[in-house]
């Protein structure tokens, strides 16, 4: 398969582009999407053929379950239950951001990311053209578009290198705004303890939790 390949930088291919990727998403194929921190792959979250798709694209198996981009803070709550109170406050002053939180999962959900053990990631990207993107698709789960090992894709050309036969459609927007991947909190405890330290501090989520008598750790 040969990756249709949209510059959406410029306007005439944006929507052009965003359609693709939409009609690609609901054909349960795979697609390359920038975001605010590395381009990564993404699949249909409800469709788990399209999931699997994405983790055999990457060389992962299912002990490493991909995160969930979101439009909307709202679908927080659909995707995920018995979020404390000072993840809500994170998601409200940091989200569209680097910022993962795995959370536990809505039990009612008809889907499989693979052995999440009740969890969920979930993120809202700061981006304008992937939340356009998301708002037609719905959930997306998406992971770094590069092969397991391998350095994130900072832009499309590298997301191609190493993805371009797994995908149908890549949307260039040019060179990743940031150089790191986001950074992931796990919220399930009454505490949070970070998981991974990306492109947000643990200073700047300490800041935000501190007045509800809370400190995030570090277990790394």
């Amino acid at each position: 398969m040969s990756a249709e390949r949209f510059r959406t930088e410029v306007e005439d291919e944006r929507e052009s582009g965003l359609s693709h990727a939409s009609l690609a998403i609901q054909r349960g194929e795979l697609i390359v999407v920038p975001t605010d921190t590395v381009y990564g792959v993404a699949a249909d979250a409800f469709d788990p053929a399209s999931v699997r798709l994405l983790l055999e694209a990457k060389g992962r198996g299912r002990d490493m379950p991909p995160p969930v981009l979101v439009s909307v803070v709202t679908t927080l709550d659909a995707l995920a239950v018995g979020i404390p109170e000072y993840a809500r406050a994170l998601v409200e002053e940091l989200w569209p951001g680097p910022l993962t939180l795995v959370c536990r999962e809505q039990p009612s959900l008809h889907w499989d990311l693979g052995d999440s053990r009740g969890t969920v990631a979930v993120r809202m990207p700061d981006h304008p053209l992937t939340l356009d993107l998301l708002s037609r698709t719905g959930p997306l789960a998406v992971s770094s578009a590069n092969k397991s090992g391998m350095p994130a894709a900072l832009d499309a050309d590298a997301a191609e290198e190493m993805l371009g036969s797994s995908v149908a459609v890549i949307l260039d927007d040019g060179p990743s705004p940031g150089m790191q991947p986001s950074t992931i909190l796990d919220v399930t405890g009454p505490k949070g303890r970070v998981l991974r330290l990306g492109a947000l501090s643990l200073e700047r989520i300490n800041e935000v939790v501190a007045p509800l008598g809370v400190e995030i750790t570090d277990e790394g």
